[in-house]
């Protein structure tokens, strides 16, 4: 069964950082697939709000996409040996609290779309002070 499990989250000053990591379990035993050919996103929803796209990284050559709100101040970034990938989160805001989701889309082109990934973490909890 495949599991993807986040950390890392937690309660921060305005201006200040995490690294969110999602540890990947089972790819392999469920299909014969690799973490490394899992485009990965991540995704976050606000209370009262739609889960909308925060960053992907694509699995072929490692190009990167983001939301127009977190350019400049999150990256993206995935280790294929350990199955993980993480969000580097920096100058934190707080209209960046939310639950953070990642995700996995095999042999995705990096959608925005959350429909077009087949398997979610169960999220993790940003909280990020003014």
């Amino acid at each position: 069964q495949v599991q993807l499990v986040e950390s890392g989250g937690g309660l921060v000053q305005a201006g200040g950082s995490l690294r969110l990591s999602c540890a990947a379990s089972g790819l392999t035993r469920a299909s014969g697939r690799t973490f490394s050919t899992y485009t990965m996103g991540w995704f976050r929803q606000a209370p009262g709000k739609e889960r909308i796209f925060v960053a992907a990284m694509y699995w072929r050559d490692g190009s990167t996409y983001y939301a127009d709100s977190v350019k400049g101040r999150f990256t993206i970034s995935r280790d294929n040996a350990r199955n993980t990938v993480y969000l580097q989160m920096n100058s934190l805001k707080p209209e960046d609290t939310a639950v953070y989701y990642c995700a996995a889309d095999y042999l995705g082109t990096g959608s925005q779309q959350g429909p077009a990934y087949e398997h979610w973490g169960q999220g993790t909890q940003v909280t990020v002070s003014s």
